[in-house]
């Protein structure tokens, strides 16, 4: 464990000293927050609630994506990564302070969201209800996390920045990430169910308020973890025998 923070922190401190890194993250979701949730939805308690967990599913999905999916890409490209596998301690803590580094990123990106609700929408939320969202947004950053490491692994860094590109703003719209619950398009509503911003949006909306996730989506979002779990996985140990063929 004591290796595994170390690796965080130098994980940290790396993507610290270019602050863009983590502006890039928040970027979106927090433009988005105020030009389309606070003139349209920050007067409806509710509506603005609802639309703030959208967005903070956003900043999460946009933040493991790219720290994973373009960082682990760049990273491979290093002389000094396939080296830290030859070493007695192995990828194990490497690999883990990547990961506990991108979790605490992925918590840093979510700071405009939550300022812009809590400063210009009627956002309501209970304590409870908000140490039960920061729980699920543990939970679902994990099928974003794996699918950032597959496209890292899978890809170099270039095709890999373009990859991430093409598979992030479909996934946010087709999940229904940037309309209401019930308000979004019908071919929207038709294939939202089978993507992971879906399960994941749902079970946001469901710690922090009265919406029920629906079965199909969150088993869906289960499916998507084993599938990309699997796929990480491949294309690690693809790697790792090209690495060391």
């Amino acid at each position: 464990m004591r290796l595994a923070l170390v690796h965080a922190r130098y994980q940290l401190l790396q993507t610290l000293r270019i602050p863009v890194a983590v502006f890039g993250s928040a970027f979106f979701p927090a433009v988005a927050m105020l030009f389309f949730v606070v003139p349209f939805a920050g007067d409806d308690p509710t509506g603005a609630t609802y639309a703030t967990a959208a967005m903070v599913t956003f900043a999460v999905m946009s933040a493991n994506i790219f720290q994973y999916g373009v960082g682990v890409a760049e990273d491979r490209d290093q002389p000094w990564n396939p080296y830290t596998r030859t070493l007695p301690a192995g990828a194990a803590p490497a690999f883990a302070g990547r990961v506990l580094a991108g979790l605490a990123l992925t918590f840093l990106s979510l700071l405009p969201v939550v300022v812009i609700a809590a400063l210009f929408t009627d956002a309501r939320i209970s304590p409870w209800a908000f140490g039960l969202a920061v729980a699920v947004v543990g939970l679902i950053s994990v099928p974003f996390t794996l699918m950032g490491l597959a496209i890292g692994y899978a890809l170099p860094s270039k095709a890999a920045i373009v990859v991430a590109q093409i598979v992030f703003f479909p996934l946010a719209f087709g999940g229904g990430l940037l309309s209401a619950p019930d308000a979004a398009p019908a071919f929207v509503r038709a294939i939202a169910p089978y993507l992971p911003t879906r399960g994941a949006v749902e079970l946001m909306w469901a710690a922090v308020g009265d919406w029920r996730p629906a079965p199909v989506s969150v088993l869906m979002l289960g499916v998507w973890v084993v599938a990309l779990a699997a796929l990480a996985g491949w294309a690690y140990r693809r790697d790792e025998g090209r690495r060391f063929r």
